[in-house]
């Protein structure tokens, strides 16, 4: 099966999942950033500073596209919520960035590595979107996409480093597994952008949009808080279209 057609699969069963548990439509994000941090792995490296290929570092995030109009997400890879946004909106955020209409900008957070077991894996997936941003801009966004291929559940060790440079290797990066190893730097990065995230102010721009980040998909469109459902993908369209 083609890796849109897994994340098709993966996408429905999730949304699917999601209404029937808590039969409720999300709104402005569903996965919580309060809550303990038990078992968590902490990266002790320095934090990367400056740019390098797509990343962002002072900034906080990894671009890609070119256009005019800012779009910004702030996602946990292990997140179902974020599962469920990628499903309904992301062919509309990645025909917006070919046709160079935005720039999305991903701010990979790491708050869910309590809920993988003691094996930190929002800090390594968000350390490996870190890999193939720096090494070929291309691939970025169909790493992104494979993230939440079989998504793995809350509470679940998550994908492992083998796992995680296959998919890299599949959506077209360079092999990555070198990097990896070595993305302490990284992992460092993705949790002080966490930290901060709660912390606030959330600055975009230059400019204060968010006094923080509570829950994830946070999504901005030119410093303005997307405020729908995270499947309604005619509302997130038409939110995208006016701002």
């Amino acid at each position: 099966m083609s890796l849109r057609g897994r994340i098709d699969g993966r996408m429905r069963r999730t949304a699917t999942a999601l209404v029937l548990a808590l039969g409720v439509v999300f709104a402005v994000a569903g996965c919580s950033l309060l809550g303990g941090a038990s078992n968590v792995p902490v990266a002790t490296d320095k934090p990367p500073t400056g740019t390098d290929g797509a990343v962002d570092f002072d900034g906080g995030f990894i671009a890609v596209g070119n256009g005019a109009k800012k779009v910004d997400l702030w996602f946990d890879a292990m997140c179902p919520v974020c599962g469920a946004f990628e499903k309904a909106n992301g062919a509309t955020l990645a025909n917006a960035v070919d046709d160079g209409s935005i720039t999305l900008r991903l701010h990979p957070l790491t708050f869910l590595d309590a809920a993988s077991n003691g094996t930190g894996y929002s800090t390594r997936a968000a350390a490996a979107l870190t890999c193939v941003a720096v090494s070929d801009r291309n691939s970025i966004l169909p790493f992104y996409q494979a993230l939440f291929v079989d998504q793995p559940e809350e509470n679940s060790t998550g994908l492992t480093d083998k796992q995680l440079v296959a998919r890299a290797t599949e959506a077209g990066a360079p092999d990555i597994a070198g990097c990896l190893g070595n993305s302490g730097h990284y992992q460092a990065w993705a949790q002080g952008n966490t930290a901060n995230s709660q912390k606030g102010p959330i600055v975009v721009d230059g400019r204060k949009a968010l006094d923080t980040i509570t829950g994830t998909p946070t999504v901005l469109v030119d410093g303005k808080q997307y405020p729908g459902s995270v499947t309604d993908a005619k509302a997130f369209r038409s939110f995208l279209a006016v701002h």
